[in-house]
């Protein structure tokens, strides 16, 4: 349904020269701006590399909270489809603290298996930050958790009902409180789907760390 913008690559082309060279029959030829696409490369790798290492930092700290204070956290997942679950049980050990997860990606089931009201998902629909509130503070009870965790969103290419592919709504529910983060990601979908994971996982430490159950 992160945690900010992903930036692009930023290798430029090499200069080619205006001399024609005449190979030898057979003879290996190099592709074109091959260093550029080297360098290209090399970007998209360390950007990888430093979404994962976010990531993993944010998934530490949220688990870290949870053992230190004894809690338990459920998930509710619209356009992530399960990825924050998984990340949590990637952990070893986490079901001391993981209580289990629903995927709602259908609105229907946003109401029948989070406990959205269906009132509130005809007014503004499944992408919208009252919505992501209600999924937090729904699985939350439903599942007997200490916290909440939710994710709605588009995570593209297109647009849905008007809503442009990157809007993300997280939203953390505690004992005495919800929050909901609104998100605005680029890249594909694989990059925004990420960046939502790594953004309510950090919504969720924050959450703890004002609402330690």
């Amino acid at each position: 349904m992160t945690a900010g913008d992903t930036p692009g690559a930023d290798g430029t082309n090499t200069p080619t020269s205006d001399a024609t060279a005449t190979a030898e029959p057979g003879a290996a030829t190099a592709a074109p701006n091959s260093g550029a696409s080297g360098r290209h490369s090399a970007s998209r790798d360390r950007t990888a590399a430093t979404r994962q290492d976010d990531l993993d930092t944010a998934l530490a700290r949220f688990v870290e909270l949870l053992k230190e204070r004894e809690a338990t956290v459920a998930t509710a997942e619209s356009l992530t489809g399960g990825l924050v679950g998984a990340t949590l049980t990637d952990v070893p050990g986490i079901s001391a603290v993981y209580r289990g997860g629903v995927i709602v990606y259908a609105t229907d089931l946003k109401a029948t298996l989070a406990g959205v009201p269906e009132d509130l998902l005809a007014a503004v629909g499944p992408v919208h930050a009252d919505t992501a509130r209600a999924l937090a503070a729904g699985v939350r009870e439903r599942l007997g958790a200490t916290y909440g965790l939710a994710t709605t969103g588009v995570a593209g290419p297109d647009p849905q009902a008007g809503i442009e592919a990157g809007t993300v709504y997280v939203a953390a529910a505690g004992p005495t409180k919800v929050e909901v983060r609104k998100l605005s990601l680029s890249g594909d979908r694989a990059t925004i789907r990420w960046g939502s994971v790594e953004a309510v996982l950090r919504l969720g430490a924050e959450l703890m760390t004002e609402d330690p159950g």
